[in-house]
C-alpha cells in the first residue's frame, strides 16, 4: 500500500540586511565611506535611518578632521554637524588655515595649478614645482625648475597617468598625474617626475590653448592643442618616441584667426568646441578624424557670438560661451543659441559656471555678478542674483564650485570668497603676507578646502598655499558691515 504523499516543506524566508539589530549593521557601515553610507541612505527607509545614525557621523567626523566631536552640538544631528562643518571648509570660513608662503625670484606668474600634493607655476618659459609633502619635511628636493621650453608658457593641465597611457600598472601610478604645457616655442611638453617625457611639435606658430581633457575614450584618447596658425591639431600622448614623431593625428582646418579656448562637451566625449580670436565658434567630432588627416569635414557645427572671447565651458549638451559684455548658451545639438544668460557692461574680464545648480559668475571692473539662468530664460535684460562689490580694479581671477566663489585681479591685494547660492561674502585673504607690501594677484588655483595664490613685488614673487582641513578658529562677521552683504557669524555648534 502506498504511503500517502508529504507536501514538501515550507522554504525558510530569505535573510536580508535589513534582518541584522542596528548595532551589527551600524558596524559594517564604519568600513564604508561617506559616499557609500549616503548611497546606503537611498536604498530604503529602513537603511535610512541606519546611514543618519550619529554614531556613523561621529566617527566620520573624527576620521576626517582628527578632532573630537563636539558633543555639545548632538542636539543637531552628527550628520548635520558634519556636513556643516564640510561646507563651512569649502567656503574658507574660518581664520586660522594652515598657511605657507615661498618665495621665487621677481617674475610674475602666469599659470598656476593645484595637485594633491604639488603645485606647479609657470614665470616665463620656465616651469616650477613644489612637493607640499618634501617642503614641510625640510628635504632639499621639495623645488625643481623645467627649463626645456625656449619660450613663453601659453597653457598648463593636468591628467590622470592612467588615463594618458596604459604603459603603467599599479594604484599608486594611476593616481598619479601628468603635466602638459604648451609654449610660444610651438611645441607641447609632456612632463612627468621633474623631466620632460615627450615634445609635440606641428604648429606652425605658437600654441594658445589645450584641451581642458582628453577626447575619446579608453586607449584612443587624445589631445586637442589650438595654435596661432588657426589650426587644431590632435595629439596622441601615448605616441611612442621622445620627440612625438608619430604623436600627430589630425590637423583641423576652418578657423580663420587664433585659436584662443577651447572646451570638451558634457555629453559627447569626441566633441571638441573651439573658439577663436574672432569669436567664430566651432564644433568637431574627433573621432571622424582619420591619421595624419587635413580634414575640415570634422566640424559639424559653427555659431559666432559678439566681443572678444573671455571663456568657454561645456555641461552636458550646451556651451557656455563668455564674450565680450554677455554670457551666451548654445545648444551643441543644433548649435542655436538659447538664452544670453548674462550681460555685464562695459564688458567681462572673466567667466565660470556650476551649470548643476544653474549658475554662472562673471567677473568686470570692479565688482563680480552672479546669475541664476533659470530667472533670465525669458527675459530680454538678464538681472543678476548678486553683485559681489569691493574689488580694486578688474576681477580678472575667477572660480567656481558647488560651494563658493573666489575672486581677485591684479589690483587687488585679497582674494575674496562668496557663497555661491547667495553671493555672501564669507572670506577675505590676502595674497601676500611680504612685509605688509601689497600687490594684486596674478594666479590663482583652488582645490576643496585648499587655495594657492600667487603674487609678485619688485624684489620677488611670493606663491601663498591655504589649507583649511583642520581650522578651527571661524570667521566673525565684519563690524559695521551689513550682515546681508558680508559674513554671518558663526556659532560653536557649526
Amino acid at each position: 500500500m502506498a504511503e500517502p504523499s508529504r507536501s514538501p516543506a515550507a522554504a525558510p524566508p530569505e535573510t536580508t540586511i535589513t534582518d541584522l539589530d542596528e548595532d551589527s549593521m551600524v558596524h559594517c557601515a564604519t568600513y564604508l565611506s561617506p559616499r557609500d553610507v549616503c548611497n546606503l541612505a537611498m536604498a530604503s527607509s529602513g537603511l535610512k535611518r541606519l546611514a543618519y545614525s550619529d554614531s556613523i557621523w561621529q566617527r566620520f567626523f573624527s576620521e576626517q578632521w582628527h578632532q573630537q566631536f563636539p558633543f555639545h552640538s548632538s542636539g543637531n544631528g552628527a550628520r548635520e554637524v558634519y556636513l556643516a562643518r564640510y561646507a563651512a571648509l569649502r567656503q574658507f570660513k574660518f581664520l586660522d588655515p594652515f598657511h605657507l608662503d615661498i618665495s621665487q625670484q621677481a617674475k610674475p606668474c602666469n599659470h598656476l595649478l593645484l595637485l594633491e600634493k604639488s603645485i606647479f607655476f609657470s614665470q616665463g618659459s620656465l616651469v616650477k614645482m613644489i612637493d607640499l609633502d618634501a617642503y614641510l619635511k625640510g628635504s632639499s628636493g621639495f623645488f625643481n625648475t623645467l627649463s626645456d621650453h625656449k619660450a613663453r608658457i601659453t597653457c598648463m593641465r593636468l591628467f590622470p597617468l592612467n588615463e594618458v597611457t596604459s604603459q603603467f600598472r599599479g594604484k599608486t601610478l594611476e593616481e598619479q598625474s601628468v603635466l602638459v604645457t604648451s609654449s610660444c616655442d610651438h611645441s607641447i611638453r609632456l612632463w612627468w617626475k621633474g623631466s620632460s617625457l615627450r615634445c609635440f611639435k606641428g604648429h606652425n606658430g605658437p600654441v594658445l590653448s589645450l584641451s581642458n581633457k582628453l577626447l575619446g575614450e579608453g586607449s584612443s584618447r587624445v589631445l586637442a592643442s589650438g595654435g596661432e596658425d588657426g589650426t587644431v591639431r590632435l595629439w596622441s600622448l601615448s605616441s611612442s618616441g621622445r620627440r612625438g614623431q608619430h604623436a600627430l593625428k589630425a590637423t583641423l582646418y576652418g578657423h580663420e584667426k587664433p585659436v584662443n579656448i577651447m572646451s570638451i562637451a558634457g555629453h559627447k566625449t569626441s566633441l571638441l568646441a573651439t573658439i577663436s580670436r574672432d569669436s567664430k565658434v566651432r564644433v568637431w567630432d574627433t573621432g571622424t578624424a582619420t591619421s595624419s588627416a587635413v580634414r575640415a569635414s570634422c566640424c559639424v557645427g559653427m555659431t559666432s557670438v559678439p566681443g572678444t572671447p573671455v571663456n568657454m565651458k561645456c555641461h552636458e549638451s550646451l556651451l557656455y560661451v563668455a564674450s565680450g559684455s554677455s554670457v551666451t548658451i548654445v545648444d551643441l545639438r543644433t548649435m542655436q543659441k538659447v538664452v544670453t544668460a548674462a550681460v555685464h557692461q562695459p564688458k567681462l574680464c572673466s567667466f565660470d559656471a556650476v551649470p548643476s545648480k544653474y549658475l554662472i559668475c562673471t567677473g568686470g571692473d570692479g565688482r563680480a555678478m552672479l546669475w541664476d539662468i533659470r530667472r533670465n530664460q525669458q527675459s530680454l535684460k538678464p538681472e543678476p542674483i548678486a553683485e559681489l562689490d569691493g574689488h580694486c580694479g578688474q576681477v580678472t581671477l575667477l572660480y567656481m564650485d558647488s560651494y563658493k566663489i573666489v575672486t581677485g585681479g591684479p589690483k587687488n591685494a585679497f582674494v575674496n570668497v562668496w557663497d555661491v547660492d547667495t553671493g555672501v561674502q564669507t572670506n577675505s585673504l590676502l595674497c601676500s603676507s611680504n612685509d605688509g607690501a601689497e600687490s594684486g594677484c596674478d594666479a590663482m588655483a583652488v582645490d576643496g578646502c585648499r587655495i594657492t595664490t600667487a603674487t609678485s613685488f619688485e624684489e620677488c614673487a611670493v606663491v601663498c598655499f591655504r589649507d583649511f582641513n583642520n581650522a578651527t578658529n571661524p570667521v566673525a562677521k565684519l563690524e559695521n558691515e551689513s550682515s546681508s552683504k558680508f559674513w554671518n557669524s558663526i556659532s560653536d555648534d557649526d
